[in-house]
């Protein structure tokens, strides 16, 4: 395919996650819903089932659940509910719930009494102290839970062979990310923000080998194509998430690129691969222990300001002008991070936006605004 069918498919994709579940469906195949973050999405797949991501949604507003979420819930949360609710996901055979922040700890406990017995529910929860032997230790654990409740909703045993499979599928999905933000930052041109985020997007909702496949098409054609000269903005994105083609397409009216990111929805999310060992679940807990610079995990380097510099030297290695920053509202762990991401920015003297955001979003003129003002000053810094 061309490498316009090839961006137009994941497009489509990244937009009709119904329609994706539909078809699993059809094929007969099973599908487990995965919220944020850090759940073992391989042992669904070694299952035989579909991982399918759940970060929420652009297109629907939240009604029913509100009957069960606190008013300040983060809307990622109360969105994967209100789909539950409302048959935009009544074809997941399950959910696996990860408890990584306060919002999430008691999401399975409303998710349970909200959908009853139409939907199992995986409880996930995560050691913060993942290090060590009893970190690892209890990660696998935990781990464990997860793959019997997923036999029980597939009916297949799940083997260790299984399991290094799916691993080697996954990691090479990571591979083929990575080096597509890469070459995405090398053509510019033609990966916008938008079709960037689209293309990752499409990934949580896509069988990994199938995904895969797709995006090496699409990474060779780009390596054929002579890298850009590009006349625009630089910018590295971090935050949890921003796949709002409406926000994103601000960037390209004032003529923005995304050459990296510290996104959780993009690029977090392949950042470190399952390392290679004999026993597939310790392979998998040795993955979590080895996540790093993330908000919501323990740092044992409590004197520095590691993920601050993380940052930093991310937009220096890119390339990039600056940073911009996506505040999810009423996230407490971002709030409470930002004086010292700010002072870490600052010091290294890496200009930067903060723009607050939520799925709710409809009226970005006051982003707009601040977007437009952020590449005039980068324009002449």
């Amino acid at each position: 395919m061309s490498i316009e069918a090839l961006l137009q498919n994941f497009k489509e994709i990244a937009e009709n996650p119904k329609k994706q579940l539909q078809e699993c469906k059809a094929s007969g195949k099973k599908a487990i819903g995965v919220m944020p973050y850090f759940a073992p999405e391989e042992l669904v797949y070694a299952a035989g089932m579909m991982p399918f991501g759940m970060w929420g949604s652009n297109k629907k507003n939240i009604s029913r659940a509100k009957e069960y979420c606190a008013t300040f819930y983060c809307t990622i949360a109360q969105l994967d509910l209100e789909m539950m609710l409302d048959g935009t996901m009544d074809m997941l055979s399950g959910v696996i719930t990860p408890t990584i922040c306060d919002t999430l700890r008691p999401m399975s406990q409303n998710i349970r009494i909200a959908m009853g017995e139409k939907l199992k529910v995986i409880f996930l929860a995560h050691p913060q102290n993942r290090f060590d032997e009893n970190g690892i230790k209890f990660t696998m654990a935990q781990y464990t839970n997860v793959k019997k409740e997923l036999e029980s909703i597939s009916g297949k045993e799940i083997t260790n062979a299984d399991i290094q499979n799916a691993i080697k599928v996954y990691n090479e999905s990571r591979e083929a990310r990575r080096e597509f933000t890469k070459l995405a930052a090398d053509h510019c041109d033609i990966i916008t923000p938008t079709k960037r985020s689209a293309v990752l997007k499409a990934a949580w909702f896509m069988m990994k080998d199938e995904y895969t496949k797709q995006l090496k098409e699409l990474n060779e054609e780009l390596k054929a194509l002579p890298v850009c000269s590009w006349n625009g903005v630089k910018v590295v994105t971090s935050g949890i998430i921003c796949d709002n083609p409406a926000l994103l397409s601000v960037f390209e009216e004032n003529n923005v690129a995304v050459v990296a990111d510290d996104v959780a929805h993009e690029s977090r999310s392949f950042l470190v691969d399952v390392p290679e060992h004999e026993d597939g679940m310790r392979a998998l807990a040795l993955q979590f222990a080895n996540q790093d610079y993330e908000i919501l995990l323990y740092d044992c380097h409590a004197n520095k300001n590691r993920r601050g510099e993380y940052i930093a030297d991310l937009v220096k290695k890119s390339g990039a002008d600056g940073l911009v920053l996506f505040m999810q509202q009423f996230c407490d762990p971002e709030e409470m991070e930002y004086p010292y991401l700010k002072k870490a920015l600052d010091d290294a003297g890496v200009s930067h936006i903060k723009l607050g955001i939520d799925q709710q979003m409809k009226d970005f003129g006051q982003a707009r605004t601040a977007i437009q003002a952020f590449a005039d000053m980068l324009e002449f810094v």
